[in-house]
């Protein structure tokens, strides 16, 4: 007989949307069991996604560094890799640190925890499977926050571990000779960038005519330009017709134009995209249904159809990013806390972790002309910037959109070393509706890289000081 358990929330999932939303109800006195079907806390952010992934691009970017610094007048032997430890390192030094702080946060601040795949029994009631053990939790409220999972097309899934997927590539099963990487979204491309640091020659089949086609072209150029010299080849407008795996390697067939037919890997990243996880819920014991791509349609207030039903994160539709996760789980619990929250960003940012790195928030030049707003651009190189110069990373760019009449900010983008922490003064400058001289009588230490902020928001008004921009002065 199965075991039964009564509290006020139940939260499903133990990642970024659901452990958040687990602590911040407890910290409020609601009674709240964390449900997860992992063995440590964190989702696959921090066991098989963000954490390691960032983890490894370190150890990458070191590596990189490291054959850059000759030009710099610094010469280093090659670099010797110690794959187990590096595993130990991510594993243990990394995750397993994380994931137990998880684990010690719910312990001290009362949220339960419990380990097994949920499944509805009905609208009040889940099923959580452990092995043989079986525990029926009776719930008020309940957040669902099981997260997504890596797409894997069927005539891909060959049953060969030689082609992979994101889970698989972060494991670093070894350092191939050679890897195809399908998709140049940027799993993809993050993933590349660790493996062709390693010593792996990395060719990536996209099908569509551009890498990193949600980002600004703009902010793409750099990165395209420096990894095209990284890797052995980038295919666009290009498909892979099949995979046949040999005792050669995975024998790969391409459609498009001006590539081979046929290529051999020693292995192949499938990385397509991922999907919401909401198969073998049962959400129709609970009144739920998901949209055509497998969401949970939620209101403002994250609500599903079932109101005392709520969905955050992968799970509740796109932007499928962690923060965006954290962000939904406070409003699902203020709302729980009859609190007056709605999820309403003004901009939600967006980071791909490679070198140089890419971020950017609110409108890019293509979304803005779509939706006919009118935008005016200003852009600042970072051959201009001081700091960069001396940090010898002058392929950076720092670019901004704003309203021609008022100058509030419209979008800011990035890309450079360090995009990714300087991205939130953008984020704050459009969620607080700042308009450029905000930003640019907002003195920044120098010599930074965040000054290039400040002199692209001078560029609104005329010329930044180190930059002459080719337009008339403002009136």
């Amino acid at each position: 007989m199965a075991d039964v358990r009564e509290v006020q929330l139940v939260v499903l999932g133990g990642g970024p949307g659901g452990y958040p939303a687990a602590l911040h109800a407890a910290d409020h006195g609601i009674q709240t069991l964390l449900v997860d079907e992992d063995a440590k806390l964190g989702g696959v952010c921090l066991n098989r996604g963000c954490i390691p992934s960032k983890a490894l691009l370190h150890v990458a970017k070191i590596i990189r560094e490291a054959h850059e610094s000759a030009a710099l007048g610094v010469s280093f032997s090659d670099p010797k890799l110690d794959l187990p430890k590096l595993r130990e390192f991510v594993q243990t030094k990394v995750v397993s640190k994380l994931t137990s702080g998880i684990g010690a946060l719910c312990k001290a601040r009362g949220a339960m925890t419990l380990k097994g795949k949920a499944s509805f029994v009905d609208a009040n009631t889940v099923k959580v499977t452990d092995g043989g053990n079986e525990t029926l939790v009776k719930f008020q409220q309940c957040i669902v926050a099981v997260g997504g999972i890596p797409a894997m097309p069927k005539p891909w899934q060959l049953g060969d571990d030689r082609i992979m997927d994101s889970t698989g590539a972060l494991l670093l099963p070894d350092v191939p000779k050679t890897m195809l990487v399908i998709g140049g979204g940027y799993i993809g491309l993050e993933l590349g960038s660790i493996y062709a640091a390693l010593g792996t020659k990395i060719t990536v089949v996209e099908a569509l005519d551009g890498l990193l086609t949600l980002a600004d072209r703009d902010l793409v150029q750099p990165l395209e330009k420096k990894l095209r010299a990284e890797f052995e080849a980038i295919y666009l407008n290009t498909k892979v017709a099949a995979l046949k795996p040999t005792p050669a390697g995975i024998v790969v067939t391409l459609e498009g134009k001006d590539v081979p037919g046929e290529l051999t890997f020693d292995r192949v990243l499938v990385s397509v995209g991922r999907r919401p996880n909401s198969m073998g819920l049962n959400l129709e014991a609970a009144g739920l249904k998901t949209d055509d791509r497998g969401f949970i349609p939620v209101d403002k207030q994250r609500r599903t159809a079932a109101p005392h039903i709520f969905a955050v994160g992968d799970i509740a539709g796109e932007p499928c990013l962690a923060h965006k996760a954290t962000a939904e789980a406070r409003v699902a619990v203020e709302v729980l806390l009859g609190e007056p929250a709605e999820w309403a960003p003004r901009g939600i940012p967006a980071v791909i972790y490679t070198d140089p790195e890419i971020a950017w928030v609110g409108l890019t030049e293509a979304e803005a002309t779509q939706q006919k707003i009118a935008f005016d651009v200003n852009k600042f190189p970072w051959a201009a910037s001081g700091r960069a110069v001396a940090l010898n990373i002058t392929n950076g760019l720092t670019k901004m959109l704003v309203d021609p009449e008022s100058k509030r900010v419209l979008g800011v983008g990035i890309v450079g070393s360090g995009a990714g922490e300087m991205i939130a003064e953008g984020v704050l400058a459009i969620e607080m509706g700042a308009i450029a001289r905000d930003l640019l009588e907002t003195i920044h230490p120098h010599p930074t890289l965040s000054e290039t902020v400040m002199e692209t928001a001078e560029l609104a008004y005329g010329n930044a000081v180190h930059y002459a921009a080719k337009k008339k002065v403002a009136r």
